[in-house]
């Protein structure tokens, strides 16, 4: 799918939010189609068949979070980037949990959201499955024969550490929350802290400066993320 194709739903109720996204995603060679509130957006994505949805969490006839979990129920299965306040990190977690598949924060940089747009839209089209081997600067993870190397030297990780790693490698570029996972990792247990223990030791195994770390990145209150670059 060719960019100039692909339809971009924004869905806020703020005009001037919308003209920014407007003019900056058209840049791009986006179709920007509108909607200031969800009966809207039920109805131009009943008509349009929008590729992918910006959505803001404050919309004046229905929350955010309940259209976002009413589009999903009804198997709406685009991917969806929340517009946020800076300071929601409840309202991220939330959603994310709900189904969306990233968010932004406003006010936001537009060179980052196109960003994520493309991101959410390759993952949308990686039908092929998970790649055998990812690679991101020089750390590479062979998903198929479970090695992890790093400027081409092996990384020993344990069980548990390379169970976080191929999970954070199979969703690159996207943030997972603490919640998603403890509960892939661990199942029952819920206390974030054996997360970020985890995490660290990794990052002490793969970050050549680990409390700057460049393929491991911290979403505040929110997750992590693998940089795919």
């Amino acid at each position: 799918m060719s960019q100039s194709h692909v339809k971009v739903l924004v869905v806020d109720d703020e005009p001037p939010i919308r003209k920014l996204l407007r003019v900056g995603l058209s840049t791009q060679d986006f179709t920007i189609l509108e909607a200031a509130n969800a009966r809207a957006a039920a109805e131009v994505l009943g008509t349009e068949k929008p590729d992918l949805i910006l959505l803001d969490l404050g919309l004046p006839d229905m929350g955010g979070h309940e259209l976002l979990a009413k589009w999903r129920g009804e198997g709406v299965d685009l991917p969806i980037l929340i517009l946020s306040s800076r300071t929601d990190e409840e309202g991220i977690v939330k959603a994310l949990e709900l189904g969306a598949d990233d968010y932004v924060t406003k006010p936001f940089n537009m060179n980052e959201l196109i960003a994520r747009i493309r991101v959410a839209l390759r993952h949308k089209l990686q039908t092929q499955g998970e790649k055998p081997v990812f690679q991101t600067g020089e750390l590479s993870v062979d998903l198929v024969r479970r090695l992890v190397k790093v400027k081409g030297e092996e990384v020993k990780l344990s069980p548990k550490e390379y169970d976080i790693l191929r999970i954070l490698v199979q969703h690159a570029g996207r943030v997972l929350t603490h919640r998603y996972l403890l509960d892939q990792v661990w199942g029952e247990i819920t206390d974030v802290q054996y997360l970020r223990v985890y995490i660290r030791q990794i990052r002490q195994k793969i970050e050549e400066a680990p409390d700057q770390p460049r393929y491991i990145q911290t979403e505040t209150g929110v997750g992590y993320r693998m940089s795919e670059q």
